[in-house]
């Protein structure tokens, strides 16, 4: 997919001198800065403005530090002919995916776990824990992957390979830490920085040699983008791209009509009907390769599609929720706290036994759904709230799944690990390390690139710029999340941007309704002969259609799991 310097950029690229060669998946933004530093060094450049070549220099110049000196998204490995060393890097966040198999006298790597298992010494056997994993998170946290013995280089982190004897080292560059330093200056002066930043990273990403588009729901943050985004460029250069849908309580199409109408914007809509779905599941479902189970990937995908017929390259509002407090757990969490200091057991049991009768509603974020979540994390410890209030499974049925006990120390201790070990011992902080270090890079930007690459679409995420990020983890928690209003300073920052509408509304996700298409049978029939626990999957298939409890997560996590070319064969393989 090329996007800058088409005729220059071309992979793999070599030196001239034959001693470095590169492949590269992704962008770097301050590109052209460093090519001025590194000419300034002494480097002499054969393309007009390659990204590419600018990590060949930047390697022989700085070397393993390369990475620290990037703002982008990036994948990429750097062959090093006299080292006789491959070094790999991948991106803060990992935006862009790195599967790589270790062997005895194989190392093979791949943008695609699928395109990774062609090769005859990588092993096809499932990873039983990574499938536990995936039941309990929705998603298979890196490292692991659903392939015994393959990894996913994790965000943050490089990689490299000693040809002369096989042995590979994966190193961490950095992580997201929370550091809140900026107390002393004024709530003014920290919107305006905020404001600043975030303008320098829209209009950075707004450099390309191809057509570009934001995508605009109707939320905060891709509307605040969009706005500063027109500001740069104009309707005549960036267009704005939206979804809606048939369902009433799931659509935002008329809050992304007023910002488009305030901001001036081309703006564009596509509706997703329930057979639009159908249409284009069994498109993402063969070529998805690892499986996630987030139903917003159908919605993505065709907003993605939408697109390409007219950009190349989108702006999107990836990022905010996880680094501002944008989700609901943050609110849940202060009544949370307070719940489990003055609600004993016994009582919290009866709690959830009323609430398990509550009517079932399919409405989006209904209230039924909120509560019953929130109840079923609070059967456990305050580090494992988060991730069972968004597990397909509670803990409990894990172990009815998979038919045995479940380890639950091991299946969540990516999330353990994450709240016990924060930097801060801030409930909000903590948690936004989670969103950041699990759902964001596994789930989220996993989702945003498989959707986009299918299209042949390149997704930028401004709020994930370095230079921003490192503002917004020095901030104190009050300026992201504020009684009941998160992301309370890039609201101040929109006030002039957005219309009050869009600025006081509440937070909805993209998401589709999938409870209801499971309780009318609108999704194909799956094959049961495939599932990993058939009578489990009709207990829990039957008591959704008769409404007496809500189970579109686990549903459609197995679902996605059975309909995906590589989640069916590891099942066919347990």
């Amino acid at each position: 997919l090329a996007i800058l310097d088409i005729a220059g950029g071309k992979q793999p690229r070599t030196t001239m001198d034959g001693a470095l060669t590169i492949v590269f998946n992704g962008q770097i933004y301050n590109h052209s800065e460093l090519r001025t530093e590194l000419e300034r060094l002494g480097a002499r450049f054969v393309t007009d403005h390659s990204d590419t070549e600018v990590l060949l220099h930047g390697w022989r110049q700085w070397g393993e530090d390369l990475p620290n000196r990037l703002n982008g998204m990036w994948a990429f490995a750097i062959y090093d002919r006299a080292a006789r060393k491959i070094f790999f890097s991948r991106d803060r966040f990992g935006k862009k995916p790195l599967f790589y198999f270790a062997g005895a006298k194989v190392f093979a790597f791949a943008s695609e776990l699928t395109a990774l298992r062609e090769h005859p010494a990588v092993p096809a056997t499932l990873s039983r824990r990574a499938l536990q994993k995936y039941f309990a998170y929705g998603y298979v946290p890196a490292p692991l992957t659903f392939l015994e013995g393959v990894a996913k280089l994790p965000a943050g982190h490089s990689l490299t390979v000693d040809l002369a004897t096989m042995q590979h080292r994966v190193a961490r560059y950095w992580q997201y830490q929370p550091e809140p330093q900026l107390d002393t200056r004024s709530e003014g002066d920290l919107i305006e920085e905020f404001r600043a930043k975030l303008d320098a990273a829209v209009a950075r990403r707004l450099v390309a040699d191809v057509p570009v588009g934001c995508f605009l729901s109707g939320g905060i943050d891709s509307s605040t983008v969009t706005a500063l985004a027109m500001r740069h460029a104009g309707k005549d250069r960036v267009k704005a791209f939206s979804i809606g849908f048939e369902e009433a309580s799931f659509d935002e199409t008329r809050y992304a009509r007023a910002v488009a109408a305030h901001v001036g914007a081309d703006h564009q809509i596509e509706t997703l009907s329930v057979q639009r779905a159908l249409d284009i599941l069994p498109d993402i479902t063969a070529h998805w390769d690892e499986p996630i189970a987030d139903s917003s990937m159908l919605p993505t995908y065709l907003l993605c599609q939408h697109a390409r017929k007219q950009v190349t390259v989108a702006l999107g509002g990836d990022g905010a929720d996880e680094l501002l407090a944008g989700y609901d757990p943050f609110r849940a969490l202060r009544y949370a706290r307070w719940y489990e200091k003055l609600v004993p057991k016994p009582l919290h049991r009866g709690i959830s036994m009323l609430a398990a009768r509550m009517p079932v509603s399919h409405r989006y974020m209904s209230f039924d759904f909120r509560m019953k979540r929130t109840l079923r994390g609070l059967d456990h410890p305050a580090h494992l709230w988060l991730p069972v209030w968004m597990a397909p499974l509670a803990p409990s049925e894990l172990d009815q799944l998979f038919n045995a006990p479940v380890d639950l120390d091991d299946v969540y201790s990516e999330a353990i690990k994450t709240w016990d070990r924060c930097e801060s011992n801030d409930a909000i902080e903590r948690t936004i390390a989670f969103y950041i270090r699990l759902y964001l890079q596994d789930d989220i930007l996993v989702k945003v690139d498989r959707a986009s690459m299918l299209n042949s679409l390149e997704v930028r995420a401004p709020f994930l710029d370095c230079e921003l990020v490192d503002f917004v983890r020095r901030l104190p928690a009050r300026m992201k999340l504020r009684g009941g209003t998160s992301k309370w300073i890039l609201r101040q920052c929109a006030r002039t941007l957005l219309p009050a509408e869009v600025l006081t509304r509440s937070k909805q996700g993209f998401a589709v309704p999938i409870g209801q298409w499971f309780r009318d049978g609108k999704l194909p029939q799956r094959e049961l002969d495939a599932a990993i626990n058939a009578p489990f999957w009709r207990q829990r298939l039957a008591e959704h259609r008769a409404q007496h409890s809500d189970q579109r997560a686990y549903l459609w996590s197995d679902w996605i799991l059975g309909a995906s070319q590589l989640g069916n064969s590891a099942i066919v393989a347990t």
